[in-house]
């Protein structure tokens, strides 16, 4: 499940499980270079890079092609009818070369925002984000039974579908002895299902009937300052702590070929996705 693509609106996900033929992920560093008359180069990138994917197959299966047509023409398909929260919006891609679905920066612990609000927010309880410590946020929690969320800049939380096996494993600095690791499930609106928690640092749990998001939680169990940083969530593999966040951003289609196979009706698909800001196009 892991290693295939999943891709398409929230709440109506669709796994391709052929091998794309070619198969690209840069990013956009847009980096400037300026050379003085002495010789001397300065470059000036911004803080954060856009993600571009680029997926091209051979012969794909009718239903696959079709799926990945209507995301590009932005052409609602059927099971749209009552889960059409985010038709006509940006779509979700799983890549499966992700080995941990945060945020890069939520995951290394770093914020752009001095209260960390774009990554962290409080369940229950409460918790202060610090300035950073050797370029890592920490918490402050004031009371015992506080309960960290980690946010989804675009969506409710991460984009899962029915029968999904996600693991949540909490930063490693946590103490392991009194920590609680939880996934919230939660339908294609955002409205909360039900909750998997488990005591210690690491959580797996199937998505539920009904479920389209999933938030992951931790509840450090003491008060004092809390890192932040090395959490990781995957779907059907081990969290590794400390890995490279490569996040789940909402992304729009830029671009596709379609080209009708020698033997109808299989079809070559290319899709060019590229990074959104938000989850409307």
């Amino acid at each position: 499940m892991a290693r295939n693509l999943w891709i398409g609106k929230p709440g109506l996900l669709r796994e391709i499980t052929q091998a794309a033929k070619s198969w690209d992920r840069g990013a956009e560093l847009n980096v400037s270079e300026f050379k003085s008359l002495e010789g001397q180069i300065t470059t000036i990138a911004p803080a954060r890079t856009a993600r571009r994917l680029k997926f091209a197959w051979d012969w794909l299966e009718p239903a696959d092609a079709e799926h990945l047509i209507r995301l590009a023409r932005r052409v609602n398909g059927p099971g749209m009818l009552g889960r059409n929260v985010y038709a006509g919006r940006s779509v979700v891609v799983i890549d499966p070369a992700a080995v941990n679905l945060l945020d890069p920066y939520q995951a290394a612990g770093q914020t752009l925002n001095p209260g960390g609000h774009e990554h962290w927010f409080t369940v229950q309880g409460a918790i202060t984000i610090s300035p950073t410590v050797d370029d890592v946020v920490v918490g402050s929690c004031d009371n015992a039974a506080t309960k960290i969320g980690w946010r989804h800049g675009v969506w409710p939380g991460w984009p899962v579908m029915p029968g999904m096996r996600i693991s949540w494993l909490l930063p490693p600095d946590w103490d392991s002895e009194v920590a609680t690791a939880q996934l919230d499930w939660k339908d294609v609106d955002g409205t909360y299902l039900s909750t998997t928690s488990a005591a210690g640092p690491l959580v797996t749990g199937t998505a539920p009937a009904g479920a389209a998001f999933v938030t992951p939680v931790g509840a450090p169990g003491r008060t004092g300052l809390t890192g932040l940083a090395g959490a990781s969530l995957t779907i059907g593999e081990e969290p590794v702590a400390l890995s490279l966040g490569d996040g789940c951003p909402a992304m729009a289609v830029t671009g596709y070929t379609e080209t009708p196979a020698t033997r109808l009706p299989y079809r070559s698909v290319s899709i060019d996705l590229v990074e959104v800001a938000g989850a409307a196009l």
